[in-house]
């Protein structure tokens, strides 16, 4: 049963926002000259992963439960938990509600002003899953929701916002807008048959690609920017990362064709996973080395 569910929320996917909440927190530590190992930084660190992870359970699983009868007519997607009737519709609702409850409490004890937004915070990540109904410009709902995890990391922290983790955050959000419109491609047909909207229904695959690209040329820009700002703080590490990340970047537009799609699953899935990770480990490393 707990392995339907980790499927149904695709758990090891939360390993694309993941590492830039942690990016997020050491930064906070580093900037506001706190203490890393004390109790309050571990007892912060461990509420911001659940936050995340709660989070991204509450999103992923109410995406599932409504999208379950168009999931169900998807040849791609119709295996899927719920319209393969391994978990059914109300269950998969009541999880969404007790990770929505379990994320609010964690905000709870982190501070006031991470409480006080956490329910806009649910609101952009729980609203995504609408948006394909009437905009195309969902993938950067999804990356918004996303990009959340850097700031919301910071605020954790330090209670405040300020540049740096703001350029990090919109890092994300190009960033998974961009690779967000190159899985889409795959149900580009299925999505004009059902009147979902998406970046390659509205331009084409081929224009949907150069949109992608750009998207991703423009996150390379921001995570420079936020190593120029952060030059303080952030060194040769950090820069070598920036490099990885950049690479694969552009690894996923090499084996990605409007034509060819058999490559979307390692573009997205594996790629970017790989990619984020790296780039926080050396993010993290070039903070504190």
């Amino acid at each position: 049963m707990l392995k339907n569910y980790l499927s149904l929320v695709k758990f090891s996917h939360t390993i694309f926002a993941m590492p830039f909440a942690i990016i997020g927190f050491f930064l906070a530590i580093k900037t506001s000259h706190l203490e890393l190992l004390s109790y309050e930084s571990t007892k912060i660190f461990i509420l911001v992963v659940l936050d995340m992870i709660f989070a991204r359970n509450a999103a992923m699983g109410f995406n599932r439960w409504l999208d379950r009868n168009i999931d169900a007519k998807n040849s791609r997607t119709e295996v899927r938990e719920i319209p393969s009737g391994k978990i059914k519709p109300n269950y998969a609702l009541l999880f969404v509600i007790i990770n929505s409850g379990l994320f609010m409490i964690a905000t709870y004890f982190i501070n006031t002003l991470v409480f006080i937004l956490a329910p806009v915070a649910l609101i952009v990540v729980l609203g995504y899953s609408y948006t394909k109904r009437f905009t195309s410009l969902c993938h950067f709902i999804l990356g918004l929701g996303l990009s959340l995890a850097p700031v919301g990391a910071y605020m954790s922290v330090t209670g405040k916002i300020s540049l740096l983790p703001v350029l990090f955050s919109l890092t994300v959000l190009f960033w998974t807008a961009g690779f967000d419109i190159i899985y889409s491609l795959q149900d580009e047909e299925f999505d004009k048959k059902e009147n979902l909207k998406s970046i390659p229904t509205y331009i084409g695959k081929k224009n949907a690609l150069y949109l992608s690209t750009l998207l991703h040329i423009s996150t390379a820009v921001f995570i420079i920017w936020a190593g120029i700002i952060g030059a303080e703080f952030l060194g040769i590490w950090y820069w070598a990362g920036a490099f990885f990340f950049g690479s694969s970047l552009t690894y996923q537009h090499v084996i990605v064709k409007h034509n060819d799609l058999s490559k979307i699953n390692l573009a997205f899935f594996t790629t970017n996973g790989i990619a984020s990770v790296i780039f926080a480990f050396f993010t993290v490393i070039s903070l504190y080395f």
